[in-house]
């Protein structure tokens, strides 16, 4: 029986890898470079349009649980990860270009898969289907999806910008991560005091926005994780110093204090060349990026090697159509990955994408669909998309409150989380001793 997955973003590639590890063959389908959407450059596999970080890699954190379960699940990505890395304090963050190149070449080298460059512009009424087209899913298969799925939601992502080091101006910058922790010169911090603070966030306030693309939504749904910083600038003169420019654990060496607000800035790529504004993802039109942003101290004379751009996401109702194995209710042939699913972050993404490549090589040899424990990060996500929270459905990202409670309460925070992480790989070591998940 054929299985063919669609779209080699991150999840289309760890279904299709999984796919192929149980050693079956698979068709990998991707319209790059024939067709690119409109957050889309390279023609490589795996493209981050957004962060180039996969957040915290401590397990007791809700992200580093995440990947620590997708390593033991066989991850093809974080493998890959582990060799493209950059410094950022905690977090796992990568050169994004030497990410997505190693990807293609990894998935290129996997006999079992065979690329299929060529768009898709149907749903396949044939065989097993995996499809991973992600947030950016071309109009015309969209429309497909949502004639056939009988409802489809849509909220907007936004892309912080990038500059390049040598012209940022450090003899106002300082190097420092949070309270000390991580390697030195991970983050770049720009510090402003009260005044400039101030002015900057009038002009932030005032400055233009780009339009809204055709193709998008007349009334965007803007998702809170990915808020653009003018949209969440708006909400009041405080919002951003307790967000994004928050200056908690940050002491300015020039002064001896902690500044008023802080814009942090976290390494790009390998080489250090590049870094980009952390939560300053922004749909301000692009000369007023530079202007704006360039009365942050450090930032006067930047260099931008892309500025902050603003796109569609399209999710379906998954409640309604998906179950917890990614696959439709009315055809279980046909599978879903990615944040199509409505699940929130890169990660999330790609664990779905592990999970719906399962579960169609299950499907193919007769296999029950697997789940996961509910008390795992992974279980927990998908009990969500097949379940859905309280009120209208929303993308859901990976954190401790959507697990089950612990039966003895802790009251410290850290010592629960790491309770909580230490029950789930516990539980997911005892299914995969008991089952073969392949």
């Amino acid at each position: 029986m054929k299985i063919r997955v669609i779209g080699a973003g991150l999840a289309g590639c760890e279904a299709a890898w999984q796919i192929a590890g149980g050693g079956l063959p698979v068709e990998l389908y991707e319209m790059k470079p024939f067709r690119f959407s409109p957050a889309h450059r390279s023609e490589n596999f795996a493209e981050l349009v957004c962060s180039n970080s996969f957040k915290a890699e401590r397990r007791e954190s809700a992200a580093g649980l995440l990947k620590e379960e997708m390593r033991k699940l066989g991850s093809v990505l974080l493998p890959c990860a582990d060799k493209c890395r950059v410094p950022a304090g905690g977090a796992l963050a990568v050169d994004r270009d030497a990410f997505s190149r190693t990807v293609t070449e990894k998935i290129r080298c996997q006999p079992l898969i065979r690329v299929c460059r060529a768009e898709v512009v149907e749903i396949p009424q044939d065989g097993i289907t995996v499809i991973a087209t992600g947030p950016l899913t071309s109009d015309v298969l969209a429309a497909k999806l949502s004639e056939f799925c009988g409802e489809s939601l849509s909220f907007f992502d936004a892309a912080a910008p990038i500059v390049t080091a040598e012209s940022l101006n450090r003899e106002r910058i300082f190097a420092a991560s949070r309270y000390g922790k991580g390697e030195d010169g991970a983050y770049l911090n720009c510090p402003m005091n009260r005044a400039e603070y101030e002015a900057f966030y009038a002009e932030l306030i005032a400055a233009q926005r780009a339009p809204v693309h055709k193709f998008d939504a007349a009334d965007p749904k803007v998702y809170e994780g990915c808020m653009p910083v003018e949209v969440m600038a708006s909400r009041g003169p405080d919002t951003l110093r307790f967000g994004p420019m928050k200056p908690v654990g940050l002491r300015d060496p020039a002064t001896g204090h902690r500044p008023w607000a802080v814009l942090q800035l976290r390494q790009e790529n390998r080489a250090g060349s590049l870094y980009n504004l952390v939560g300053f993802q922004t749909n301000l039109r692009f000369p007023e990026q530079k202007r704006v942003f360039g009365m942050i101290p450090g930032l006067e004379h930047a260099e931008y090697t892309r500025y902050g751009v603003m796109h569609r996401n399209t999710f379906l109702n998954s409640p309604k159509v998906l179950t917890s194995g990614f696959a439709m209710r009315s055809r279980p042939d046909l599978f879903f990955a990615g944040q199509i699913t409505g699940v929130e972050g890169y990660m999330e993404s790609a664990a779905s994408g592990i999970m719906a490549g399962l579960n169609a090589a299950r499907r193919c040899s007769g296999k029950a669909p697997l789940t996961l424990p509910e008390t795992t990060m992974i279980g927990a996500l998908s009990r969500y998309v097949e379940s859905g929270g309280m009120g209208k459905f929303q993308p859901m990202g990976a954190n401790f409150g959507i697990l089950p409670p612990l039966a003895e309460k802790i009251r410290d925070k850290r010592e629960r989380y790491a309770a909580l992480a230490g029950r789930a790989l516990n539980d997911l070591d005892r299914m995969l001793k008991e089952e073969t998940f392949r």
